[in-house]
């Protein structure tokens, strides 16, 4: 029985923050989007641009969030306003995205559970089958039933406070995820298969090999945008889960080596994640097998792990307890960020706010999951793409709300703040800050142009720009 505190608690160490905030980068968007764009973009090209871009725009805005965090020792909801009154609407925005993406989190992470269980009490072949996934999810119990399962483990683990709970399942679950995911890589490596014409086929060069084919400046484009789309999954910011954490972080942990810790884990985790998917799916379904993000995990890769013969029951059952964890401390930061604002809004303890988040995601989880039967429908998001229920909150907290936030943080750190202030929080014990010069220019001149560029896409600028 874990014991909870009401008031601030923190991170035990530098390693203690390191696996939680890893924790909450390493999600199912490393695991089921960035195969994906990989495959769709270039390959190697969009691997190239993702490393360009983590280097520069992931590191800045991470180290941003994180040094807002603890110089403040605020939550997202009161940081802002505490760096300057009138910058406190930002925090309330800030509020806002956890608070849409808890509604769809457990809803997906119960899609997993099924899958695990499915594999762990069967040979794994009905997963396999045309119309499985389609059939599960439209049915009106069992989508709930699992989602309950994964929403009250993660209830769980919020509930027991920082140390106790998300620190302390932090250090067990994130290095049997990365085991997990090695294990599959390395197995992903070894396939390949002749197929009729005699020709063998291997799929590491889909990952790593860049393909310029039918390259146009609009797919480049498209191709730099989906990779700044995936630093926000990847790294967690401009959602006030890293300005949280950051607010659980001692003043003697080196800031710089830690996000650097944070985002070598996190971008190892993503390219395992393409060794892990793309040469399998690449081998026994060629290219078409690379379907987009819900259809090649829940569709894609049962049909491959069935080609497997009996050794695909195996691989399966790794695989979705692989994707179980990532979801699980992905799901735990977004909880714990709406349990740390509410604790100051409505000055109550941790288990009273557990207890109202816990109802709030329960209830819209539950309503998330009528979207494919009772409330379903179809419309047209202003990018293009057809959408439902879980797509439009989806679409409104990581698409809209999420470079908005970016560029309004860019402004107020940029030019009204100044970036020697984050600097400042950095160097705080001494350490010397390398990318201090990258930071200053990427945060007053870059961040501000590209996030921009980033909004409008998502509001069909974009498109609109490039009609014929």
């Amino acid at each position: 029985m874990c014991k909870t505190k009401n008031k601030h608690s923190g991170f035990s160490g530098s390693l203690g923050f390191v696996l939680a905030a890893a924790g909450s980068a390493v999600g199912v968007g490393n695991i089921w989007r960035f195969p994906y764009l990989c495959a769709k973009d270039g390959g190697g090209l969009f691997l190239l641009v993702y490393l360009v871009l983590v280097l520069t725009f992931g590191f800045t805005l991470l180290t941003t969030d994180v040094a807002i965090g603890r110089r403040t020792k605020q939550n997202a909801l009161n940081a802002f306003g505490t760096l300057h009154k009138k910058w406190r609407f930002l925090g309330y925005l800030t509020f806002l995205v956890p608070t849409l993406i808890m509604t769809y989190y457990s809803v997906i992470g119960g899609w997993i559970a099924k899958y695990f269980a499915v594999y762990l009490v069967s040979d794994g072949t009905q997963a396999a089958q045309d119309g499985f996934f389609t059939s599960f999810i439209t049915s009106q119990v069992s989508p709930i039933v699992f989602m309950l399962l994964f929403l009250a483990l993660t209830a769980w683990v919020v509930y027991c406070g920082v140390e106790k709970g998300i620190e302390k399942y932090s250090r067990y679950i994130m290095p049997v995820l990365l085991l997990l995911v090695i294990g599959i890589a390395v197995f992903s490596l070894t396939l390949s298969r002749t197929d009729d014409s005699g020709v063998t086929r291997t799929g590491l060069q889909g990952l790593v090999k860049p393909d310029f084919t039918g390259m146009t400046l609009r797919s480049f484009l498209n191709a730099v945008l989906d990779a700044m789309s995936q630093l926000f999954f990847s790294l967690s910011v401009s959602m006030g889960i890293m300005i949280t954490y950051g607010s659980y972080v001692k003043d003697d942990v080196d800031l710089n080596k830690a996000n650097g810790q944070i985002e070598i884990f996190d971008t190892g985790v993503a390219f395992l994640a393409g060794i892990m998917i793309i040469p399998s799916v690449y081998v026994f379904l060629g290219v078409d097998g690379m379907a987009s993000r819900p259809s090649l995990t829940f569709i894609s890769l049962p049909r491959v792990f069935a080609s497997m013969g009996g050794v695909g029951r195996i691989v399966g059952i790794v695989f979705f307890l692989a994707l179980g964890f990532a979801a699980l401390t992905s799901c735990v930061s977004v909880m714990e960020t709406l349990v740390a604002n509410c604790m100051e809004i409505f000055h109550k303890s941790r288990k009273e706010m557990c207890a109202m988040v816990g109802v709030y995601s329960l209830v819209t989880a539950v309503t998330i999951c009528l979207g494919y039967n009772v409330f379903y429908f179809e419309l047209t998001l202003p990018n293009g793409s057809a959408a439902q229920l879980l797509d439009v909150m989806d679409y409104i907290s990581n698409s809209f709300l999420m470079p908005f936030i970016s560029l309004l943080t860019s402004i107020l750190i940029g030019w009204v703040i100044g970036p020697k202030w984050v600097i400042d929080e950095v160097e705080k014990n001494g350490e010397h800050f390398g990318r201090a010069k990258l930071y200053s220019v990427m945060m007053r001149y870059v961040v501000p142009v590209v996030m921009l560029i980033l909004f409008l896409t998502s509001t069909g600028f974009w498109n609109l720009l490039f009609r014929h």
